[in-house]
């Protein structure tokens, strides 16, 4: 996105003054000369990747976009999660693509007035009044009120954020320029306020409860749900224009990395319309040249074409893979700004999982040919301009910059190992072992790389309270571990009453040379005591040097929902 691009999306109403501004502020200051980075704080942690970010080029040649080696500068696409009609995960969504669109099924029961005769055939979702509110702590009256969509985009920016691998200890280490740990901008489309109009209803009904509406929008909720310190930018109705305006600062330097999404929900009849839909979908940007340093799972790489470009590839082999919002929101429905998300997540597993690619107008699936590149263009209106949904310019993927071949595990066979696991509560730990377990089950033993494994788990695990480690030797141990705990429920610490550490020893820089110390004696056994009691591990220094496996361990994370919805007016009044 350039300069020109940002000013024709203002003239058209897809930008509002601020976002527009903001914009362009950062495309400027990245033209100008390298400004004076402001000096980090004695105590700020070391900048996370390379210290300088590349900041963000003005393309003025129109073909500049084009096809290309990518550069080591470019935006890389390293996690992605999403919930779908018919789709409540990736894995489902892809495979939905090897079919024709199916037709819609009946409507899911929900609460709230029924939806008129003429959106029967809508395509929705399943449990939109569900959510878990212990996992964000969150208080359950104060979930209630907020908007379902909201809650939905929060649980698949927190998945999508996972599958990066970028949650626990490794999202604390995403340092901005400021010093500041947990640098992730938020940058996210919705495009209706349904659950403020239901709340209204119920007020007039005598009911006391009314959904929040916050000044700094969905994006500011979900920065400070998240306990981030990036941007949070909150776009109306665009979808694509939210995933570019994230892409700006990632390749700006505003943050270190970026989660961009959407989400729609159909929860008033006022808005029924046929063919509507519902969708959420969340993808985890970062610099390629960080990306690939920490060996991130890097899924594409996002490029764009600017405003009045001539196409980005004319060859048919070079576009072997072009998704459109139109293409999407007959899988999905009008979906509002998920559905321009649903479009560019199905052209990024296209790229990753090197499936075969649509021909152009939906026709029969072909074989892909390089160079590998998928095309994502918005919605077109019959006579030839955008709807707005997914913004004016398509936006480009490629496929990763091949990577060298990853060494031999890095632990002596037989070494034991450390695999964590924690949640906020009894019942969510108890939930993420039943999660690896049936991972596990799922695989031959002999495939299941145990140092990577744990290795990973350990760098992405959050200090919850309820925490559990297993000192193994082999995946039969390991599945043996998580049997008798899942049996019995011993062996787990509990520290919501406690933090433990009573003798304040976390964060000193003698307890970190120390468990240092005993991590290289192979004591792993004492440094998981200290954790279970509650020191604070700093997993990513004692694993420096470990060659990341990303694909080695599954998300565990586990959302135990539960319906939160308005109370009836009526009844509250009474």
């Amino acid at each position: 996105m350039d300069v020109r691009d940002v000013l024709t999306r203002y003239r058209d109403g897809l930008l509002d003054r601020a976002d527009a501004a903001h914009l362009l502020s950062s495309l400027t200051g990245a033209t100008s000369e390298a400004r004076e980075t402001p000096p980090a704080p004695d105590d700020a942690p070391a900048p996370h990747g390379p210290p300088p970010r590349a900041r963000l080029r003005q393309r003025t040649d129109p073909g500049a976009a084009g096809p290309g080696p990518v550069g080591p500068d470019a935006v890389a696409v390293v996690g992605m999660a999403g919930r779908y009609p018919g789709a409540d995960d990736l894995d489902a969504f892809w495979r939905s693509l090897g079919e024709p669109p199916a037709a819609a099924p009946p409507a899911p029961p929900r609460p709230g007035p029924p939806l008129p005769g003429h959106a029967l055939g809508a395509r929705l979702l399943g449990s939109v009044a569900e959510f878990d509110p212990e996992f964000f702590g969150l208080a359950e009256d104060e979930a209630r009120l907020m908007d379902p969509q909201e809650r939905l985009l929060l649980e698949t920016a927190w998945e999508a954020l996972e599958q990066a691998g970028l949650t626990g200890s490794r999202l604390d280490a995403l340092t901005g320029l400021d010093g500041r740990g947990r640098d992730v901008g938020v940058f996210v489309g919705l495009s209706s306020a349904d659950y403020l109009l239901l709340g209204a209803e119920e007020w007039a009904r005598g009911g006391r409860e009314m959904p929040h509406s916050d000044p700094w929008g969905p994006a500011g909720r979900l920065v400070r749900l998240l306990a981030l310190n990036g941007p949070p930018r909150s776009v109306w109705g665009c979808g694509l224009t939210a995933l570019e305006m994230a892409v700006a600062a990632v390749a700006a330097g505003e943050c270190a990395a970026a989660v961009a999404g959407g989400a729609e929900l159909l929860l008033h009849p006022a808005r029924a319309r046929a063919g509507a839909g519902e969708g959420a979908g969340a993808l985890v940007l970062r610099p390629l040249g960080d990306a690939l340093t920490d060996g991130d799972p890097v899924l594409a790489v996002v490029r764009t074409a600017p405003a009045g470009a001539r196409p980005l590839v004319q060859e048919p082999e070079a576009a072997a893979a072009r998704e459109t919002c139109d293409a999407a929101g007959r899988r999905v429905g009008d979906a509002g700004s998920a559905t321009a998300i649903a479009a560019v997540t199905a052209a990024v597993l296209h790229l990753d999982r090197n499936g075969p690619a649509p021909a152009p107008d939906d026709g029969p699936c072909r074989p892909r040919t390089s160079p590998r590149r998928a095309v994502v263009e918005p919605a077109r209106l019959p006579g030839g301009g955008t709807t707005g949904w997914g913004g004016p310019a398509p936006l480009v993927l490629e496929e990763c910059p091949p990577r060298p071949a990853e060494p031999a595990a890095d632990a002596a066979e037989g070494a034991a190992e450390a695999v964590l696991l924690s949640g906020p509560t009894p019942g969510h730990l108890a939930a993420s072992a039943q999660r690896l377990a049936d991972w596990l089950d799922a695989r031959d033993p002999q495939a299941v790389d145990l140092p990577a494994l744990a290795g990973e788990l350990r760098l992405r695990r959050l200090s919850e309270p309820c925490r559990l480690a297993m000192d193994v030797r082999d995946v039969p141990g390991l599945r043996a571990a998580l049997e008798a705990f899942l049996r019995t429920g011993r062996g787990a610490a509990d520290l919501r009453k406690d933090t433990g550490d009573p003798h304040g020893l976390s964060g000193l820089p003698e307890t970190d040379a120390y468990l240092a110390s005993l991590w290289r004696a192979g004591r792993r056994e004492q440094v998981t005591g200290l954790w279970l009691s509650g020191v604070q591990v700093r997993w990513p220094a004692l694993d420096a040097g470990r060659t990341r496996r990303p694909h080695a361990a599954p998300a565990t994370s586990v959302f135990l929902r539960r319906p939160l919805w308005l109370r009836d007016g009526r009844e509250t009044a009474g």
